[in-house]
């Protein structure tokens, strides 16, 4: 059941929320032990969360998410709710405040039934990287969910919550969504406030929905964005109605196809889709060019692997077992303990991005390489604006090959990187995209992403609902 059916229905009494809280975490019991979603899952809360909507609907006090069972990625943080961000340097960490969407979805009145498993510090493509375990895609167990909003794309797809938060600093709840056939959006980066969100790179960090279908990331989108001082980089600009523009068709639309999303190493079955996908908004009444060129996107992957490890290092300067989290104690000196505790803290991928980032930023290189990756940002942003001008909306594919084997990239950290080549630009720029299913390729799910620019978050939404509407894809389920 969707988000906006299950208000329906809360709405007109058919049903309680403690009624549909109770068949989330049943359907969890259920499926939990295979897809292995959640690194916590909040069932006496949720159950108390229930009933206090049900008290709010009993009032009349209701909004869109009031008494909707939700989960929250475990890098958000959750007053009195354990959260680990998939690592064992949190491992016990309980934050003492709610981050601000946390507290909006509270103050809507939505039901957090738990925290979803992820990617250590969302540092990967697959949630392998979790220091507790990997999450399993529900139309494929042999599969990866994608990541590092993995837990979160798996949850809403097995039916484990109505919808799911993530976070997306490359890629990673487009690329899951995608993976897991669910809509994945990632705002404009400032539309929603990352106060609570630990941090992996804040520059390109940006908190966003997961969820069944393109109305529910709307109204999710309604209740989780807007302006807040709290976040210095929070945007103070207007946050219209976003379910005003779910509209069933695309005449007057200019829709443009950039060429280098689509290198012919893509598998073609994903270019198959893609292009079905392209055709379909043509007979909504979209115009397409695919005469569109943003010559500097080959470079974006080498620039995200610069600025955001660089900022990674920064961030993760601040777990050094003194403060909180994990802290080693049998060292013979405080130094010695500093360096255990990083040692034993930290995953593989972690400790990658550490020391990539430190070489970047060191002395003799920051010019060659920071610097560089900086003005090279730039560029891709210009590239962007330029293309904006002419076209309401980009298409694209959201990743070059359907979900892969659980354990078949995790030893090629450079073929795993590649997993997030078509969504890596997008937050390089800042700009919102979308994600939504387009079809399936030999039983697994494949997306197609929509790019519009900044804070035009209305034309990403006209142009995926339509498309939506249009096809049944959205309508599937994993045979879980």
């Amino acid at each position: 059941m969707t988000a906006h059916e299950a208000g329906r229905l809360l709405r007109e009494r058919e049903v309680t929320s403690r009624q549909l809280t109770e068949a989330v975490l049943a359907r969890i019991r259920e499926v939990e032990g295979r897809v292995k979603a959640y690194v916590s899952v909040t069932e006496d809360i949720a159950l108390r969360q229930a009933d206090a909507a049900d008290a709010r609907i009993a009032r009349g006090e209701v909004a869109p998410l009031t008494g909707v069972p939700v989960c929250v990625k475990d890098v958000i943080c959750t007053k009195g709710i354990r959260t680990t961000c998939g690592s064992r340097m949190l491992e016990n960490f309980v934050p003492p405040y709610d981050a601000f969407v946390t507290r909006r979805l509270l103050d809507a009145g939505a039901v957090i039934v738990g925290k979803a498993n992820m990617d250590e510090f969302a540092m990967g493509s697959s949630t392998e990287n979790s220091a507790f375990f990997p999450t399993h895609n529900p139309w494929d167990l042999e599969r990866v969910p994608g990541g590092s909003s993995g837990g979160s794309a798996a949850a809403a797809a097995a039916g484990e919550c109505s919808v799911a938060l993530g976070s997306d600093t490359g890629g990673s709840i487009r690329q899951p969504g995608a993976f897991c056939g669910v809509v994945g959006l990632k705002p404009t980066y400032g539309r929603v406030s990352r106060f609570g969100l630990v941090a992996f790179a804040s520059s390109l960090d940006q908190i966003g929905p997961l969820t069944r279908d393109v109305e529910d990331a709307a109204i999710t989108l309604n209740c989780i964005g807007g302006y807040d001082a709290c976040d210095s980089t929070s945007a103070n600009v207007e946050m219209p109605d976003f379910t005003h523009f779910l509209q069933r068709d695309l005449r007057g639309m200019r829709i443009g196809i950039p060429r280098e999303y689509l290198p012919d190493e893509m598998d073609a079955s994903v270019r198959q889709s893609f292009e079905e996908a392209v055709t379909v908004m043509q007979s909504l009444g979209a115009t397409v060019d695919r005469d569109v060129s943003l010559p500097t996107t080959p470079y974006a992957l080498a620039v995200y692997y610069i600025i955001a490890p660089s900022e990674a290092m920064a961030n993760l300067a601040r777990y050094d077992g003194v403060k909180y989290g994990f802290s080693y104690q049998e060292g013979e000196s405080m130094w010695d303990n500093m360096e255990r505790t990083r040692q034993y803290g930290f995953g593989d991928e972690v400790k990658r991005r550490i020391m990539l980032g430190t070489f970047a930023l060191s002395a003799g290189y920051y010019d060659a390489y920071y610097l560089k990756a900086q003005k090279v940002r730039t560029l891709i942003r210009r590239e962007f604006d330029a293309a904006f001008a002419k076209y309401d909306a980009l298409v694209t594919p959201v990743t070059p090959t359907p979900a892969f084997r659980i354990g078949e990239k995790v030893d090629d950290p450079y073929a795993m990187y590649l997993s997030d080549i078509f969504t890596l630009p997008v937050n390089i720029a800042g700009i919102p995209g979308i994600s939504v299913p387009a079809g399936f390729s030999d039983g697994l799910p494949v997306g197609v992403q929509v790019l519009a620019k900044p804070f035009d978050e209305g034309s990403l939404f006209r142009v995926a609902y339509a498309y939506e509407q249009a096809t049944a894809w959205h309508n599937a389920h994993p045979p879980l």
